[in-house]
């Protein structure tokens, strides 16, 4: 097969930051997806309405008018969250979900949920408006070894939400393990689960072989390879409940090459190239447009897009980095070749000529 068209598709769990460095990433993700949930785990985060729509307008600011890129915003939730900015984000079309981190799972998480309990008014409130829960799924415990916090919340938090709240619609973001593909799979309608291409492309060889490699380090953290094999099994059957999420997560090259690194795998340069690698060796490159263009749309009770963008047989080198505000941002898969590339006729104008910052934006 020497070309793919695909529905224009949309990622459903993308990290953008702010300022400058917004100004940055963004046209990486709007040249190939229509929309995108954007997180809320800025620095201070996202926790209201009004906040989610500012950050929505320095979204669109960076970007050529009119752009048929649209940016889905997110709240997060924290301990004093109320169930009336709940009400207001269930009546506010520009905001899909609210998301769940566990304070001090990863990166500027440290305002999240302390204890579950503490949410259940807000998580009640949210199944009344039918606002999505998006849950970065990790416990926090320092006794439970990082490569078995995805499993322990599952068992012990995430059953008893699904059980508790038998309307909320819940999407436990960029899994990593083969237990989470099988909770995904026999769980009630309405529990779905998005997946990054570096958990379907490496395992965790990729970040300890020959030395550490930082920059294929994020959170949750690469697994074992039968993990990597089962959850490239649930993104290939072509079971609607999963689909696709990069967790496109950017940092400066300095602070993944430092000695407390960053986690993050930045991967919005070739989103679309990486899964196609991923599908096209399991043989399922047909599957591949109901993960990428359908089946999220579905969930999110949203149109499946207009257009179509066109994936080409071609060879490409991955940059070793891209400008990152004042300093560059290595890729994911920097300096190896990628035997696919986004056809140039679906590029369209993505950023404003001008790139004078806006006055609200700081690095």
């Amino acid at each position: 097969m020497q070309s793919i068209t695909l529905r224009r598709p949309d990622d459903w769990h993308l990290h953008l930051r702010d300022g400058a460095i917004l100004r940055s990433v963004v046209p990486h993700t709007a040249k190939q997806f229509a929309r995108a949930i954007v997180m809320p785990n800025l620095n201070p985060p996202i926790t209201t309405v009004d906040s989610a729509m500012a950050y929505r307008q320095r979204i669109l600011d960076v970007l050529e008018v009119p752009s048929n890129f649209n940016p889905l915003m997110t709240l997060y939730l924290t301990d004093s969250t109320s169930t009336e900015e709940i009400k207001r984000a269930a009546q506010c079309p520009h905001i899909v979900g609210c998301k769940l981190y566990p304070a001090g799972a990863t990166t500027h998480s440290d305002s999240g949920v302390t204890n579950l309990d503490k949410i259940q008014p807000i998580l009640k409130s949210m199944e009344r408006f039918d606002v999505p829960l998006l849950v970065h799924g990790e416990v926090t415990d320092p006794n439970i070894d990082i490569f078995d916090r995805e499993q322990a919340f599952i068992d012990q938090h995430l059953t008893k939400i699904v059980d508790h709240f038998g309307q909320l619609r819940i999407v436990l973001e960029h899994i990593t393990t083969e237990q989470a593909v099988q909770f995904v799979s026999e769980a009630r309608a309405g529990v779905a689960a998005t997946i990054t291409p570096q958990h379907l492309l490496f395992n965790r060889n990729a970040i300890l072989i020959g030395g550490i490699k930082p920059h294929n380090y994020c959170l949750p953290v690469l697994k074992r390879e039968h993990h990597r094999t089962a959850l490239v099994q649930a993104a290939t059957s072509g079971n609607s409940k999963f689909f696709l999420g990069t967790d496109s997560a950017p940092h400066a090259k300095a602070q993944k090459e430092s000695n407390c690194g960053c986690a993050g795998c930045f991967t919005a340069h070739a989103a679309l190239e990486l899964y196609a690698e991923v599908f096209e060796r399991a043989g399922c490159l047909d599957k591949l447009n109901d993960f990428a263009s359908v089946f999220g749309a579905n969930f999110y009770r949203l149109p499946i897009n207009a257009g179509t963008v066109r994936l080409e047989k071609n060879d490409w080198v991955v940059p070793d980095s891209y400008p990152f505000a004042s300093d560059c941002v290595v890729p994911f898969k920097a300096g190896e070749t990628l035997g696919w590339a986004l056809s140039t006729d679906d590029a369209a104008p993505i950023r404003k000529s001008d790139d004078t910052p806006h006055p609200n934006q700081t690095a």
